[in-house]
């Protein structure tokens, strides 16, 4: 996983791509970034990251909800990937409880999911 300053720096460079951060209230507890991967027309989750210790609360489940439901009005979107590492099972378990499914492994390791957005 790429440190978080990594990931706000990269965003600068990706011209389809948003980032922003996941707070409760006044409090930041994640951070995501998202967009369009113009080489495969997918709509690509790069990182969605919850605080260590604001895991288990709903707050990954309700911050990738609303992710999902924001990527799903662009024109065009029919599919959001996203890859975590093979052995994060909590990540995979996440994504399976708003509807992704499981898509192979990437060439550069990781458990590639996808949600199929209809129209």
């Amino acid at each position: 996983m790429a440190p978080n300053l990594y990931s706000i720096a990269e965003v600068q460079f990706l011209d389809n791509f948003e980032a922003g951060g996941i707070q409760d209230g006044e409090r930041m507890i994640g951070y995501a970034m998202a967009g369009l991967d113009p080489d495969e027309h997918n709509y690509w989750i790069y990182r969605f990251m919850i605080d260590k210790e604001s895991q288990g609360k709903g707050y990954g489940k309700k911050g990738l909800q609303l992710l999902t439901d924001r990527l799903k009005q662009n024109e065009g979107c029919r599919l959001i990937m996203v890859g975590n590492h093979p052995e994060n099972e909590s990540a995979s378990r996440l994504y399976k409880s708003c509807r992704f499914e499981d898509k192979g492994m990437a060439p550069w390791g990781e458990k590639l999911m996808g949600l199929q957005v209809n129209e």
